[in-house]
């Protein structure tokens, strides 16, 4: 499959040469549809969201109520803090118009007249990308009133977070959006009815807004043959670690996880064996490095081997990597990330990380791996948003699949034999 998303296109950030290879093309096709025609199109091509839920996205755009006299917005998540994802980014210095025409289509499907791009707060090389895009795209009347001469308006800002790993969280993510905290807001309501300043709103991840220009011009069944049926398209997949050839690659969802390591990312450094992959992104459970076979990145076949496609950011580990150390990592990552909203969340983060570091310096006690996924277990589930989840699934994976990592770093019990005086 050629690249679509990140084609090899030199200068394909420039307007000029982004209309030269049919940019914005797809955007007067869908102004001559109707609304709903575009909704369906989207909907049928089943093209499912890549922030990690995978939720379809032309049944989301459904939720939007159609008559309302409030004003509609859309949101697209770019906040990309997931520790080993890196995807969006790409799209951001490469391909930004595919992004802008992807949400100019989405809101007119859905009747917005205003979209917000939320970029991550460290982004602001990135940040200053999609500024000169957006700007280009407004010079050409692409964006903003009468668009192409029709009788559709939109306004596009881009937004610059501040820096929150909590802020990817819709919710929160609207909550800063409005200049409040980022803290994650009780569902339901839920963004479709109650969302940016008590409007409805959608959110939509970067890289699924970027594939709705390529469905509107080459048509649902065709989006819907590539890859895995049941979660088609293409996919950008970011490969960090112990490889050969670490980088953002693309490619059609259900490729084995070796191919994308061995044939995409070169193989692991120095030929040594795989002890352990990371397949999506940090919060997702970890798989061993002996039982990847049959594994493929699509979200069923994740599932199946029990974890999660998430934000397809791949973390390869080789034979020699301290598992306990990656963990401990990943573990003071959640703790510090924590908005603290939720006692489960503000208390067990910090109480796991405490715990793992205890393992770390070799000085837990046996006791430690039961209490450790005690907490775990105590966290999941029980807070308002998935950040909980997002700390409590690395955990219990590490120590249902590797706990024998945790059994060596196990401090030796001191044995106390009692003399007494012999009568």
């Amino acid at each position: 499959m050629e690249n679509i998303i990140l084609p090899n296109i030199p200068d394909l950030h420039k307007i000029d040469v982004y209309e030269l290879h049919g940019g914005y093309k797809a955007l007067r096709k869908a102004l001559e549809m109707k609304p709903e025609e575009v909704t369906d199109e989207v909907k049928k091509s089943n093209l499912r969201g890549r922030g990690g839920a995978c939720f379809p996205t032309g049944l989301k755009w459904t939720f939007m109520p159609k008559q309302t006299m409030k004003p509609k917005y859309l949101c697209v998540n770019g906040d990309e803090s997931e520790p080993g994802t890196f995807k969006d980014r790409q799209i951001f210095e490469f391909n930004p118009h595919l992004l802008i025409e992807g949400t100019l289509i989405a809101c007119y499907a859905m009747g917005i007249h205003t979209a917000y791009i939320y970029i991550r707060g460290e982004y602001g090389k990135w940040v200053k990308m999609m500024e000169k895009a957006l700007a280009d795209a407004y010079a050409k009347r692409y964006v903003g009133t009468q668009i192409l001469g029709t009788g559709f308006s939109t306004e596009i800002v881009i937004h610059k977070g501040a820096g929150a790993y909590i802020c990817g969280e819709e919710s929160a993510l609207m909550n800063s959006l409005e200049g409040e905290r980022g803290y994650p807001r009780v569902k339901p309501p839920f963004p479709a009815q109650v969302g940016v300043w008590g409007c409805p709103t959608t959110i939509n991840n970067v890289e699924t807004i970027s594939n709705v220009p390529h469905i509107i011009n080459n048509g649902w069944e065709w989006y819907s043959k590539i890859g895995a049926p049941k979660h088609p398209g293409p996919i950008l997949v970011g490969v960090s670690g112990h490889v050969n050839k670490p980088g953002v690659y693309e490619m059609p969802t259900g490729v084995p996880l070796l191919d994308i390591i061995n044939k995409y990312a070169g193989g692991v450094i120095d030929g040594k064996s795989i002890k352990a992959v990371i397949p999506g992104g940090s919060s997702t459970p970890i798989l061993r490095g002996d039982q990847l076979d049959g594994v493929c990145m699509d979200a069923d076949s994740m599932k199946a081997a029990g974890s999660a496609v998430g934000t397809a950011g791949v973390i390869v580990m080789d034979e020699d990597t301290d598992l306990i150390q990656v963990l401990t990592r990943i573990a003071k990552f959640y703790y510090h990330e924590s908005c603290g909203q939720c006692t489960p969340c503000r208390e067990g983060t910090g109480w796991l990380w405490k715990i793992m570091k205890k393992f770390e310096r070799s000085e837990a006690r046996k006791e430690d791996i039961d209490l450790l996924l005690d907490i775990a277990n105590n966290v999941e589930g029980n807070t308002i948003c998935a950040l909980g989840d997002a700390a409590a699934w690395p955990i219990q994976a590490m120590l249902r699949r590797f706990r024998d990592e945790f059994e060596k770093r196990v401090k030796p019990e001191i044995v106390r034999v009692e003399t007494g005086a012999v009568a």
